[in-house]
């Protein structure tokens, strides 16, 4: 890593080297922006996360070759149904973070952004920052003219707007060893709340983990569930380390004038499934053509923004009472297997 002055200037700088930044660094370094990104880990791309993303969604945004697996078939199994659903084309890829975070990470570098890692972010005020650079320790000030706020759901940016975070989701993940060739879903009230347990294969590895909305289940509860449910899959989790994380599906707003936020920072995860790759890459676009066009008029965030509240509204309604959940589980599932709605339907893509 090159070393910096004690305070530099940039155009736009983005916090966080997720896909949402490095998405909206590509946009903007393409069109000769003086674009810098910081990223606290040391390494891009490593997140817990099942790795899945949608075909029809992100296929257009990322090279099918990072692809581990290709899924034209889900099962989802309820208490009361196993059902099958089959496309022509794949539903759903799984992706390995870390590969899709480098690639990301080459293509926004080869574009012209300027990318530090292992640099933490100490306070932000008026147009500047400090940060930390952790491996030397030092500090130093960073003057921008837009700042964007990609850095996940415990959002520095956002704090700094003063915006809370009270709808989150958990998301619990273990990595462990194994070649599988079903892609799974599983819905089950008491076990997992309005959320879901998942099976998720890659292409040596498989993903077992588990999602609900924290007001309706306690990280502790849903993991002992998870490694419960999972021992009665042949799964033994156990003694294996999960990895868990906030979803932040509060959204309010992306644009502040020159501060903006995407992806987790926004609230734009799906509060339904916790699907966060395809808002984050979207929203980062979206938010480098209106920093290259204050006066862009971005439809394609509207309608992801339309899509997000529906997905809220499907978590408020799911989230009243056990029984409820449940009955609307089975009904949704009886619909895909039915095909009166298309998987499609459930995914964020616009």
């Amino acid at each position: 890593m090159a070393s910096s002055p004690d305070h530099m200037r940039v155009h736009t700088l983005i916090i966080g080297a997720g896909p949402g930044g490095l998405s909206c660094a590509t946009t903007l370094a393409t069109q000769g922006v003086n674009t810098l990104v910081l990223e606290r880990k040391e390494i891009i791309g490593p997140k817990v996360c099942a790795g899945g993303i949608t075909w029809s969604g992100l296929i257009s945004r990322v090279p099918a070759t990072l692809a581990e697996k290709s899924f034209p078939q889900q099962h989802i199994y309820t208490p009361l149904q196993r059902v099958s659903i089959e496309e022509k084309t794949p539903i759903i890829a799984t992706v390995n973070r870390k590969k899709l975070g480098q690639y990301m990470a080459e293509q926004a570098v080869a574009a012209g952004a300027n990318l530090r890692t292992n640099v933490i972010v100490r306070s932000i005020a008026e147009n500047t920052v400090t940060v930390e650079d952790r491996a030397s320790g030092k500090n130093e000030k960073i003057s921008f003219t837009c700042l964007v706020g990609a850095d996940g759901s415990s959002s520095l940016v956002r704090r700094h707007l003063g915006l809370k975070s009270t709808q989150l989701g958990i998301g619990i993940n273990y990595q462990i060893p194994g070649n599988l060739p079903k892609m799974e879903w599983h819905l089950n009230n008491r076990l997992f709340g309005n959320g879901y347990a998942w099976v998720f294969p890659h292409s040596d590895t498989v993903s077992i983990g588990a999602y609900a909305d924290q007001k309706i289940m306690s990280p502790a509860k849903l993991k002992a569930n998870l490694i419960t449910w999972a021992a009665g899959k042949g799964f033994t989790l156990k003694d294996k380390k999960a990895r868990a994380e906030y979803i932040n599906y509060d959204f309010r707003g992306w644009n502040f004038g020159n501060t903006f936020l995407v992806g987790d920072a926004a609230g734009l995860a799906s509060g339904l499934t916790g699907e966060g790759i395809y808002p984050a890459i979207v929203s980062g676009e979206q938010v480098g053509q209106t920093i290259l066009a204050p006066g862009h008029s971005s439809v394609t965030m509207d309608n992801l923004i339309r899509k997000h509240d529906k997905h809220c509204k499907m978590v408020t309604f799911s989230g009243k009472n056990g029984f409820v959940n449940a009955m609307l589980a089975e009904v949704v599932t009886l619909a895909l297997r039915s095909g009166m709605i298309k998987f499609n339907k459930l995914e964020m893509a616009v």
